[in-house]
């Protein structure tokens, strides 16, 4: 039921307001490693747009590579081939979950 004279609000504009607050366009994150003239890329869900199921699976894992190896699904291997640092990554997604919370905080959603 709405309200006379309210307006609702539009939950695609909320989690754009977010993702714009947050510097992720397409809520994934992307990170590199390796020599700048040739990085390795990937890139993992940010933690405020992770899908539940995944929220799940992280929420069970026991230690850094079983996260990272939630976090970076088909990636993994290319990522462990490359010389890619679980441990490292594993602080990146805190950090960027940390700082997302204080973020998420100043946010305030308009309606429309």
């Amino acid at each position: 039921m709405s309200k006379p004279n309210g307006k609702r609000y539009r939950l695609e504009t909320v989690k754009r307001q977010y993702s714009d607050a947050l510097g992720v366009a397409d809520g994934r994150v992307p990170f590199e490693f390796g020599p700048e003239d040739e990085p390795h890329v990937f890139e993992f869900p940010h933690p405020v747009f992770t899908p539940d199921d995944m929220q799940r699976e992280l929420s069970k894992a026991e230690g850094d590579d079983a996260s990272v190896r939630i976090l970076l699904g088909d990636q993994y291997d290319e990522f462990i081939a490359a010389g890619g640092d679980v441990n490292a990554l594993a602080l990146l997604y805190v950090g960027l979950r940390n700082e997302a919370q204080d973020t998420v905080g100043k946010v305030r959603p308009t309606r429309g």
